[in-house]
């Protein structure tokens, strides 16, 4: 009989599925976002602008990845804090557990949309309540953050946050292709369709025009910034 551990491991191995779609076929275009929980300005972009792309076809040619850790700090004694405390660091581990859970986009997004949504209006306690939302269950998820491994989970992210270069100066941080958009990252439909090499979405046509007419600045003060803390 397998171990509690391994059974545990097992069943948080990623799905591995075969992409025969044509968006595939070409080669969807890598979009990574680095975002904490319970930065405002990361639950608007997760709501207000990542959630479009699944309505509007730019889903097919990207290949979302979240990586919910942030501006959050690792200990020498391998402690973590985050900018937002306690509680975002609960969030972060239980949207990676959800993400490692369910590795495809178009499963575990709608809980991450619903746990923002919940930030956004200062209601974060009720993230439970997002499981009978997307009908996820819950027991999974609550067997992942109880055993740690939501935790080791978001080491790897921290490893993987603190390795970006240049280095990410706020949150969200979006990352196309390997180009980071910096505080144009509102834009970053206009970066998916502008790289993608197979037929594009309807809605990307004139949107390679709204990288010069938008200013570097569009995403303005709508960050949080690495260096602040708030406890």
């Amino acid at each position: 009989m397998a171990s509690p551990t391994l059974a545990l491991l097992l069943r948080l191995a990623p799905l591995v599925l075969l992409c025969l779609s044509p968006a595939c076929a070409a080669g969807r275009v890598t979009v990574s976002v680095y975002y904490e929980t319970l930065c405002p300005f990361c639950s608007a972009f997760v709501v207000n602008d990542l959630a479009r792309i699944f309505n509007n076809g730019v889903s097919s040619i990207a290949d979302l990845r979240l990586v919910p850790f942030g501006n959050g700090r690792v200990s020498a004694d391998g402690s973590i804090t985050c900018q937002h405390g306690e509680d975002e660091c609960q969030l972060n581990a239980i949207e990676a557990c959800v993400i490692r859970l369910w590795p495809n986009a178009e499963q575990h997004f709608p809980f991450i949309h619903c746990v923002e949504h919940l930030a956004l209006t200062r209601k974060w306690d009720s993230w439970q309540s997002c499981f009978q939302e997307t009908g996820l269950p819950s027991q999974p998820v609550i067997d992942c953050y109880n055993s740690g491994y939501g935790r080791q989970l978001e080491m790897q992210y921290a490893a993987e946050t603190n390795a970006l270069q240049p280095p990410h100066q706020f949150v969200p941080w979006v990352v196309v292709n390997g180009k980071p958009l910096g505080e144009d990252y509102m834009n970053f439909e206009a970066y998916i369709c502008s790289v993608y090499d197979g037929k594009l979405p309807e809605v990307c046509k004139g949107k390679h025009l709204a990288i010069a007419q938008h200013t570097k600045a569009s995403g303005g003060d709508k960050v949080c910034p690495v260096s602040k803390i708030i406890s």
